[in-house]
């Protein structure tokens, strides 16, 4: 439904497809007999399908149907997260304690519903041994594995190798 509907006057088309509060439809007839119909149950006739042929039109009380597609609205717009992506920056040589730190970290980004972008940055002479850093971002991976998946695999880039992990869809709020 659009966000603007017409009622009652507004409404431009000859003929229209009439369907009542209950969902029971009352078939095609003119805006002059659907409007009458209408006012004789003190409702409003909403357009609630411009573009069908002929348009369909309820008989409702507007007032009453704005307020609870609001309360809907408002809900859905609780109900939406934005997933933002957090970042933990490793060297490849780092202590295990730090290393622990990290890992915590990056733990409780994904626990909060946030997906993890692991950054080994290479320094140097470093760069020649990229194994080391593929093995510490698979070490992370497995690690998170019971509340994260990878969602795109290491990869170097420049002098930094770079891997996303996405939590796993478990999370109920």
């Amino acid at each position: 439904m659009s966000k603007e509907q017409r009622i009652n006057e507004e409404i431009r088309a000859r003929e229209v497809r009439v369907v009542d509060a209950d969902n029971n439809q009352l078939g095609i007839m003119s805006v002059k007999d659907a409007l009458r119909i209408a006012e004789e149950r003190q409702l409003d006739l909403v357009e609630v399908a411009p573009l069908a042929k002929p348009p369909v039109c309820r008989i409702m009380d507007f007032g009453k149907f704005k307020y609870e597609q609001s309360k809907r609205d408002k809900e859905a717009k609780k109900k939406q997260r934005i997933i933002q992506v957090k970042e933990v920056k490793l060297r490849p040589r780092i202590e295990d304690h730090d290393y622990e730190v990290k890992a915590k970290n990056a733990e409780r980004f994904l626990k909060d519903g946030d997906k993890v972008k692991v950054t080994i940055m290479f320094r140097g002479r470093e760069i020649v041994h990229t194994e080391l850093g593929k093995k510490l971002l698979e070490r992370l991976a497995n690690d998170m594995k019971d509340i994260s998946t990878v969602e795109r695999q290491a990869k170097l880039e420049g002098k930094n190798m770079i891997m996303i992990l996405a939590p796993k869809n478990e999370r109920q709020d």
